[in-house]
């Protein structure tokens, strides 16, 4: 082989391995960008998924209250009153809404106002006794809402109803 050829096939192969290396560096700032996106998506289907049952919780709380009336024989609303509550999954009785934040303890794994870390989750329950015969059905509304690191607002909304089925 003559010098000349070996010098053409040298700028050959530093132009193929600079295209090599162009290829590879643009696969991988795609694949950190995926991963990237998908570890902040997972932030939010996390609170979402917190949310949730936070929300359910609330729904929960004023079904035992029901329940705890009928198996001690009061009437099944006595202490249901129509308005906006925050309430505990401790709590015997509601407690008027503050707008205060959810605390979590990372102890026992439990979610309340009492102890822990404050989070970014505020929950209210909010009774209603709708139409006619308003001692007959309850409408029951928990509200958990919360902010991103983001500025993202969000809010799960459940409702369940009552009715006095005695």
């Amino acid at each position: 082989m003559t010098p000349d050829k070996l010098q053409r096939n040298n700028g050959q192969v530093m132009v193929e391995a600079m295209l090599a290396i162009t290829i590879a560096v643009i696969g991988l700032l795609g694949i950190f960008s995926l991963v990237s996106r998908s570890l902040s998506l997972n932030r939010v289907v996390l609170d979402r998924y917190i949310g949730t049952y936070l929300a359910a919780e609330g729904i929960e709380i004023v079904k035992n209250m029901i329940d705890a009336n009928v198996i001690q024989a009061k009437p099944w609303n006595v202490d249901l009153a129509s308005g906006s509550y925050e309430v505990d999954y401790n709590d015997s009785t509601l407690q008027p809404g503050s707008n205060r934040f959810i605390s979590h303890d990372s102890a026992s794994g439990f979610y309340s106002y009492d102890s822990g870390e404050p989070t970014r989750f505020k929950r209210s329950v909010t009774i209603e006794y709708p139409g006619a015969g308003a001692g007959e059905k309850m409408k029951v509304n928990s509200v958990v809402k919360w902010t991103t690191r983001g500025g993202g607002n969000f809010e799960v909304n459940l409702e369940d109803h009552f009715f006095n089925w005695r």
